[in-house]
């Protein structure tokens, strides 16, 4: 994510996206953390990050997501829309999709989230 870029928020109907863009490292993971908890403040059905532009997760980034998802699915679903080497693998990799839902694109997941 570029750090004058700042995270995005989209919904579709009770379901949020959250869509960040570029490198998520450490400088830019406060700011998609303060955009989740802020779209979440609003009560959605389900909450989703959208990586789908990001080329980098670092591990402060997929700490954010760990953090997010801790605090979002008492009251909401989460989901994370991830395909690539730099998003998806890392994910797999450290195990989070054991209990993150993981989708490839921004359809299905709100499909899933909308049922």
């Amino acid at each position: 994510m570029d750090p004058n870029e700042a995270p995005t928020e989209e919904w579709h109907g009770q379901i949020v996206v959250v869509r960040a863009a570029g490198a998520i490292d450490m400088v830019t993971a406060p700011p998609l953390l303060t955009a989740i908890r802020a779209a979440h403040a609003q009560r959605p059905k389900g909450v989703i990050v959208d990586l789908t532009e990001v080329e980098f997760l670092s591990s402060a980034g997929m700490q954010t997501l760990v953090t997010a998802h801790q605090e979002i699915v008492e009251q909401a679903r989460f989901a994370v829309v991830a395909d690539g080497p730099g998003t998806s693998r890392p994910l797999k990799i450290m195990g989070l999709t054991d209990f993150i839902e993981l989708f490839t694109t921004r359809d299905a997941a709100l499909d899933t989230l909308s049922e």
